[in-house]
């Protein structure tokens, strides 16, 4: 399929997903969650799930279904797009080389780096279009028990009166279970706790996970972003991100003014989150 032209700067590009991000949190809602009652965004064509930053993109849009398609694809299936719909855009990078001249005259090869978006349509803004509608019901609870299970060497776990990781032993604290109003968000704190674990560098390893304890600071705000989006995708996963949305939202609605000052940060945090759920889940590196 074809891509659309390639924006001249990257900054353009996390320009409109932070303003679209921004949108949903100003509005009190966590956009990732609202279409995962049924499964994470995929293309209809290839049956692929997307990724990172494009997970939110799709998933802010509340629709029914998971399935999606470009302009392209739908004329191709003997479809249309209806009158007046408004496609959502979804951003991939395109790795390949260019030659450079250096000061001697002679050529170089130098990586190109470059950062593209797809003009994406739901099956439900779309006619004719033949696709699955069936999905599967999971029991919320026994989902939540079998991610954190499956999880590769795990933290140490301490029981305490807060939820909380200390990197400097690897430990996640957590109360009991029965200190919470209910299970969903017992686990979706837990989750939230585990995605801060990746970062050791024992896991997925990310850079500032030491510091998370300096409130206030850029690598503590990135990090508790990325451990809220973690927490978001794996709530979303296991079924129980109806019951988790408020104070999902509420949490993340915190950061909305770091957000505004580094556009970067948000598509930045979605992919390393990506990375902790898929770590958690028993994924490979």
């Amino acid at each position: 399929m074809q891509a659309e032209p390639i924006l001249s700067h990257h900054s353009s590009v996390y320009s409109i997903v932070t303003e679209q991000i921004l949108k949903q949190l100003e509005s009190g809602v966590a956009p990732w969650h609202r279409s995962w009652t049924t499964a994470i965004p995929k293309n209809l064509v290839s049956g692929r799930g997307y990724r990172g930053i494009n997970v939110f993109l799709l998933a802010s849009n509340g629709y029914g279904s998971p399935y999606w398609l470009t302009y392209k694809q739908t004329t191709e299936r003997g479809g249309h797009v209806r009158k007046g719909e408004h496609g959502t855009k979804v951003v991939f990078w395109k790795i390949g080389t260019r030659e450079v001249e250096n000061a001697d005259g002679e050529t170089d090869e130098r990586r190109s780096i470059l950062l593209r978006y797809y003009t994406m349509f739901n099956v439900e803004q779309c006619e004719g279009v033949p696709y699955p509608t069936a999905t599967p019901t999971v029991n919320a609870i026994e989902e939540c028990e079998r991610i954190v299970r499956q999880m590769k060497n795990p933290p140490a776990f301490e029981q305490d009166g807060s939820a909380w990781y200390r990197p400097s032993t690897d430990t996640v604290g957590m109360p009991s279970r029965n200190a919470f109003n209910s299970a969903e968000e017992y686990y979706s704190t837990l989750f939230h706790e585990l995605t801060h674990s990746t970062g050791h560098t024992k896991r997925v390893g990310r850079d500032g996970i030491e510091k998370l304890n300096t409130f206030g600071s850029e690598s503590y705000s990135k990090e508790e972003l990325i451990a809220e989006m973690g927490a978001a995708m794996l709530c979303g996963v296991a079924g129980i991100e109806r019951k988790t949305l408020s104070n999902s939202a509420a949490y993340l609605k915190s950061w909305i003014d770091v957000l505004k000052s580094d556009a970067r940060m948000v598509v930045s945090a979605a992919s390393q989150a990506q990375k902790a759920a898929d770590y958690i889940q028993g994924g490979a590196l």
